[in-house]
């Protein structure tokens, strides 16, 4: 018996994501029209094929464009329209070759910033490359309602190319919307759109911290156009200046003590905590084995006590695991971490 199998032809026309070539060209122009669709691949053309494999095709098939929503649904996710199209896109492509190219080729269309985006004020902590990212408030463009509606639009910058394209992807994913709609955001996305697998621990570390930076940033936004949602403005001014006083702000740094200096300038930044009190005991536990921490500075293990409004409504376990989060790799050099984390409401 003769099997004649006949072969795929070149696509006449390039394979899109969300309308665009893939294989670095781009997810879509920040400047381009509203109409995006997500790339799937062109199913195999055969005239004859045996059961097998055609069972194996159509099971790919089902891994390659259910499996997210099997795992995780995105409508649990809270995201933006935006973000939901690129993480349709994203989880879309069978390779993470050509996904690592869309986030370099997203990075090199990142509008340019200038100087005055790159202050202490606006840097992300925890990042293997220096991150900047700033946002404003304005008022939506098209909105008839009486009522104004305000929504962010974030602007920003990096020194490392893979994590300005997840900077990128994040700016495009998240402006135009409004402040609650940025803190909904679950930042699971990344494991949905597959990037996650195209990412080190530490630059995994890294685009949590932006997002959170980011999320801080709209609500700091918010707060101070009187946009916050719910609460009278004259109220919400004064709890402001309130909420404000009581925040720290600095801490002193300690010469030699690199970790100490990281750990508290990363809580304090993203945290905002109304107290926070650092000791370090490592003195006590001299030379201990596996410590990369005493190693490097004489650094191992910390007790940390801590009083923030992000605690309030989390458990113990969440808690912790938010600490160690935003820590990020310096906790791979701890040997010991004791925490002590409660909202402004337990104290």
């Amino acid at each position: 018996h003769t099997l004649k199998i006949t072969t795929m032809r070149r696509p006449s026309k390039p394979l899109l994501i969300a309308g665009i070539p893939i294989a670095g060209l781009a997810l879509a122009s920040y400047n381009g029209g509203s109409t995006v669709s997500a790339w799937s691949p062109a199913p195999h053309t055969t005239t004859a094929t045996s059961r097998r494999s055609h069972k194996q095709s159509s099971s790919s098939s089902v891994i390659l464009h259910s499996a997210i929503e099997d795992e995780l649904d995105l409508s649990s996710l809270h995201l933006t329209p935006q973000l939901e199209m690129m993480v349709t896109a994203f989880s879309s492509i069978p390779d993470e070759k050509t996904r690592h190219k869309q986030l370099l080729y997203m990075a090199s269309k990142l509008p340019a910033v200038t100087d005055d985006v790159r202050i202490s004020e606006n840097k992300v902590p925890g990042c293997l490359s220096t991150v900047h990212v700033d946002c404003t408030l304005e008022p939506k463009q098209g909105d008839d309602s009486d009522q104004e509606t305000m929504v962010v639009n974030y602007f920003g910058d990096s020194d490392g190319l893979l994590t300005k394209g997840l900077l990128a992807l994040l700016i495009r994913g998240l402006n135009g919307a409004t402040p609650e709609e940025i803190q909904n955001v679950d930042p699971q996305f990344i494991q949905a759109a597959k990037i996650s697998q195209t990412l080190t621990p530490g630059r995994n570390n890294g685009f949590l911290n932006m997002l959170a930076v980011m999320k801080k940033k709209a609500l700091d936004a918010a707060a101070e156009g009187g946009a916050a949602d719910d609460v009278d403005a004259d109220d919400e001014e004064t709890k402001e200046e309130e909420e404000q006083s009581a925040i720290v702000t600095s801490f002193e740094e300690i010469d030699g003590k690199p970790m100490y200096n990281t750990i508290m300038t990363t809580l304090i930044t993203i945290l905002k905590p109304t107290s926070i009190t650092l000791t370090d005991n490592s003195s006590q536990h001299a030379g201990h084995a596996g410590s990369k921490g005493w190693e490097e500075s004489g650094e191992s293990h910390f007790a940390l006590e801590i009083v923030a409004e992000a605690f309030e409504g989390l458990s113990l376990v969440k808690r912790h695991q938010l600490i160690y989060m935003l820590l990020g790799e310096t906790m791979q050099k701890i040997h010991a971490l004791e925490i002590k984390a409660k909202s402004p409401a337990e104290v």
